[in-house]
């Protein structure tokens, strides 16, 4: 059976972008904002504790959790999940409204909000983002300061198993070459990225690679 479509009034176009932890995502996304004028970002909910560089507002809407429950519970959100041990959403009514004014929205979440995306919203192009290597995605874990060894090793590893739905998406990019990997994501949401699509060869060899993990 068909999963029924949110209405978007035949307006805009939701890009969808995932990736495991430390592929370079969040970089990216910011980078392309830049580079792309007339893409909007969707700021997701999360009951995830606010970092001393993020602002309220722009890099997420920070609630707290009976908060984020209230609002699932009203069915507020076009997805949300659990992601390690905090709550992160997407306002329904924000993407509808963006869609309608026929805005080009880039949402950045995970693989099961993904997921709960393309059941409601199929029209959206979904793109996966993978490191080159496990040593690279590892170096880059590692290279961030604000997480312990222990939380590096369990982000590690749920990283490779996050690595495993890569083939649920329209698009890949392998963040290997920064600059390259941009001009990729450009190309994607300029509806140009035919040659990008999941399911070519040379992801599927490096996917089984880095799912064999360390």
């Amino acid at each position: 059976m068909q999963a029924e479509s949110e209405p978007n009034g035949g307006h805009g176009r939701l890009y969808v972008i995932a990736a495991p932890s430390g592929a370079g995502k969040t970089t990216l996304v910011r980078a392309l904002m830049e580079r792309d004028r007339g893409l909007k970002f969707s700021v997701s909910y999360t009951t995830r504790p606010r970092r001393a560089n993020e602002i309220d507002g722009r890099d997420y809407h920070f609630v707290t959790v009976p908060r984020f429950l209230e609002m699932a519970d009203r069915g507020e959100f076009l997805e949300h999940a659990q992601v390690f041990d905090n709550h992160y959403g997407t306002a329904l009514a924000t993407v509808r409204e963006a869609l309608a004014r026929g805005e080009r929205l880039l949402l950045e979440i995970d693989w099961q909000g993904a997921r709960q995306v393309r059941a409601r919203l199929p029209e959206a192009r979904s793109i996966f983002v993978l490191p080159p290597s496990v040593a690279a995605l590892e170096a880059r874990l590692r290279g961030r300061s604000t997480d312990s060894p222990e939380v590096i090793g369990r982000r590690l590893r749920d990283a490779v198993g996050d690595i495993g739905h890569w083939n649920e998406f329209d698009y890949v990019v392998v963040n290997d070459r920064f600059e390259a990997a941009l001009a990729e994501l450009e190309l994607i949401v300029q509806e140009r990225g035919e040659a990008l699509r999941a399911d070519r060869p040379a992801v599927r060899a490096l996917a089984e690679e880095l799912c064999a993990g360390p």
